[in-house]
C-alpha cells in the first residue's frame, strides 16, 4: 500500500475478534435444522447494505432481529433489499428515553449488530466498555468503510466511494481505456462484509455456548477489498472492456439516471470526485466526505494487492 490509510487497512485483520471477559447465563438459544438460530435476539443498528445484509442473513437463519432507526431516518432505495424477516422500530438515543430503552433492548439482545462510523455508538452514551456492562456476554459485531486505525478510521463511507478509493473503479477505467472510474456493477463491498459479518456473530455464538463469554467483531469493506482485491480488480476490467471511453456503454450513457449530479463520479478537472447514490439524507452531506479518485488511487496503488498471499493469518486470534 502506498499511503497511511493503505498500511493500515494491510495491517489489519479481515475479521478482528476480542473476546469478553464475562461469563454469560443461560440463553434461549433453541437450535433446530430448520432455524438455527431460534431464540437468538438481534439488535440491528445498521444502514445502507452491508449491515442490514448480515441482520438480514440473521434472520433468515431465525434470528428474532429488531432494527432501530432515528425517528426520521429513511432508505427507500436500499430498504427492499434488506428487510426480510425483521421487525422494525424507531427512537431517539439522543433523548433520556429514548436512551434508556436502547439500554433496555441492550440489556435484552444476544447479539448486536452496528455500522455507524466508528466512535458514533460512543457519542450517544455507549462506548464499548459501556455495552459490555449492559450486557456481558453480548456478540457485538461492528462493520466500517475504511478500518479501525488508519486516518481515515472515522470516516463515512459507501461501498461506491470505497471502489473508488481502493482502486477497483481505477482498474476498471484501464481496462476500458477510458476516462472515467468503472466500478463493478454491483456493491459486491457491502454484501461480502454483510455477510462475513453474519458469519463473524454465528461464530461468537458458537464460541459462547462453548466459553460461556461474550465477544466483539470488527469488519470493514476496507479490508474485504484486501481479500477480494484480485479477482475484484479483475472483475472490474471485465466490466471496463467493451465500454465506452466515458467508462460505461455507449447506451447507457444518456439515461436520465446517469445525468444525476450525485450519481456515480462527478465532473471535475482533477482530482475525480466519487458520490454515492442510496443515501437521499447524504446527498448533500457526502460532499463534506468525498473520495478522491486519482491516477494514483487514495487508499492504495493497485499494483499494491498480492495474488500469492495468504489469507489464513486475517481472523485475529
Amino acid at each position: 500500500a502506498a499511503t497511511d490509510t493503505g498500511r493500515a487497512v494491510a495491517a489489519e485483520p479481515l475479521i478482528a475478534r476480542q473476546d469478553g471477559g464475562a461469563v454469560a447465563r443461560s440463553s434461549g438459544w433453541r437450535p433446530s435444522a430448520e432455524a438455527p438460530l431460534a431464540g437468538i435476539r438481534v439488535l440491528d443498528l445498521t444502514r445502507v447494505i452491508a449491515g442490514p445484509a448480515c441482520t438480514q442473513a440473521l434472520a433468515a437463519l431465525g434470528a428474532d432481529v429488531l432494527r432501530v432507526d432515528p425517528p426520521a431516518w429513511d432508505e427507500p432505495a436500499v430498504l427492499p433489499l434488506v428487510m426480510a424477516g425483521k421487525r422494525t422500530a424507531r427512537l431517539d438515543a439522543r433523548t433520556p428515553e429514548g436512551h434508556a430503552r436502547l439500554t433496555e433492548l441492550m440489556a435484552g439482545a444476544d447479539v448486536l449488530v452496528h455500522g455507524y462510523r466508528p466512535g458514533a455508538l460512543d457519542a450517544l452514551g455507549f462506548p464499548r466498555e459501556e455495552r459490555e456492562r449492559i450486557r456481558p456476554s453480548l456478540v457485538d459485531v461492528a462493520v466500517d468503510a475504511y478500518g479501525w486505525t488508519g486516518p481515515w478510521a472515522g470516516r463515512r463511507g459507501f461501498d461506491s466511494i470505497v471502489q473508488s478509493a481502493s482502486g477497483i473503479a481505477h482498474a476498471g477505467m484501464v481496462a476500458a481505456g477510458g476516462d472515467r472510474p468503472v466500478p463493478l456493477p454491483v456493491q459486491a463491498l457491502d454484501w461480502s462484509t454483510g455477510y462475513l459479518a453474519a458469519a463473524s456473530a454465528v461464530a461468537g455464538l458458537a464460541r459462547r455456548a462453548g466459553t460461556g463469554r461474550g465477544s466483539s467483531w470488527r469488519l470493514s469493506l476496507a479490508c474485504a477489498v484486501r481479500a477480494a482485491g484480485p479477482a475484484a480488480l479483475r472483475g472490474a476490467g471485465r466490466r471496463g472492456r467493451g465500454r465506452g471511453r466515458g467508462g460505461r456503454a455507449p447506451a447507457a450513457r444518456d439515461h436520465p439516471a446517469r445525468r444525476r449530479a450525485h450519481d456515480g463520479v462527478a465532473p471535475a478537472r482533477r482530482p475525480r470526485v466519487a458520490l454515492p447514490d442510496l443515501d437521499p439524507h447524504g446527498a448533500g452531506r457526502g460532499c463534506a466526505e468525498l473520495a478522491l479518485n486519482r491516477r494514483s488511487p487514495s487508499l492504495g496503488r493497485t499494483d499494491g494487492l498480492d495474488e500469492r498471499r495468504s489469507f489464513g493469518h486475517m481472523i485475529s486470534a
